[in-house]
């Protein structure tokens, strides 16, 4: 594919694998827009960028408000004469807890940024791609975590089979367009997810999950172990031009998936649920990641990552912090 000239617009570039694609797709040739409700981040990347030359430009966007996404368009469009041709929606966050813990304010701001901000700009961007009539690229960014249930990331994994359901839908309906959708898959990355609480809206506040330093620290130290960024803006861009529409970035994709499709047809049935059952006290459930990953989240859970506030009463003692 030629990137030269192409208009990308990177929805939370200014850090973690928002600033790893803005990178990859900027020294491929792309003019990019970062933007991100972080205005500290956003002027750590263009220090990056205005050291290299690069032509980038900076948005500070709360992906949640759509009057903001469509500003930000019009404001792309000013600056580099068009829209873009490349849209990648990445801004995410996440927070930890028991299911059954969850508040209104959990489901509302997780499922707000991570979805809410996907269908935003969807709806902001795909008019003005249409009419520009040049196809294009639409590129959002799930988890694995989006194939199965996660009881201790409720909101999280539910907004992230929404965004795989939503990438599919658009790559059916947008093919007499000329564009092409893809939804990326990763699952540990080495970004500040574990800093997302701190872009939490005071008004969205009310949470029933336990949170201390301690417990972000050691999440900190599980994410490190993560694909790098710049790797991720690299799997990407390989996705697209691989032409795929779901992008698992890593070698054993395949059977990631055929594990998952055999758990919902496991829960289809009585004798499904009978073999589930028996994997469950085998320990034979499925865990990503290294072992090295994997013994890092224990750690962050043993911190009280995951755990519910100890105020809450109807929940199962062992999943609050004490």
């Amino acid at each position: 594919m030629d990137y030269t000239n192409k208009i990308c617009f990177i929805t939370g570039g200014g850090a973690g694998a928002g600033f790893g694609q803005a990178q990859i797709f900027s020294e491929a040739g792309c003019r990019v827009v970062i933007a991100d409700v972080r205005k500290d981040a956003l002027d750590d990347a263009m220090r990056h960028f205005h050291e290299r030359g690069a032509e980038v430009h900076p948005i500070l966007l709360d992906v949640t408000d759509h009057e903001a996404y469509a500003a930000a368009a019009d404001e792309t469009e000013t600056v580099f004469g068009a829209p873009p041709e490349i849209v990648i929606q990445t801004a995410g966050v996440n927070a930890f807890g028991p299911a059954e813990a969850s508040a209104y304010d959990d489901f509302d701001w997780v499922v707000g940024v991570n979805l809410r901000g996907v269908y935003n700009g969807l709806v902001t961007f795909v008019p003005r791609m249409i009419r520009a009539g040049k196809g294009g690229w639409l590129v959002m960014v799930a988890s694995l975590a989006g194939f199965g249930p996660d009881p201790l990331a409720a909101p999280y994994s539910c907004s992230k089979a929404a965004i795989i359901n939503l990438a599919t839908t658009y790559h059916e309906a947008l093919k007499p367009y000329g564009i092409k959708s893809m939804v990326f898959c990763p699952g540990n990355m080495n970004t500040q997810i574990h800093l997302a609480h701190k872009t939490r809206p005071k008004n969205l506040s009310n949470s029933g999950y336990f949170l201390s330093e301690a417990s972000v620290e050691m999440y900190r130290r599980h994410n490190v172990l993560g694909m790098d960024i710049r790797e991720a803006g690299r799997r990407t861009m390989k996705g697209m031009e691989e032409g795929v529409v779901i992008c698992i970035p890593y070698e054993d994709r395949e059977d990631i998936i055929k594990n998952e499709t055999r758990r919902m047809i496991d829960y289809c049935t009585p004798e499904g649920m009978i073999r589930l059952e028996e994997e469950a006290k085998k320990g034979n459930l499925r865990s990503s990641g290294t072992e090295e990953e994997a013994d890092r989240m224990n750690a962050a859970i043993s911190a009280g990552l995951g755990k519910a506030k100890d105020d809450i009463d109807w929940v199962d003692p062992n999943k609050k912090h004490s």
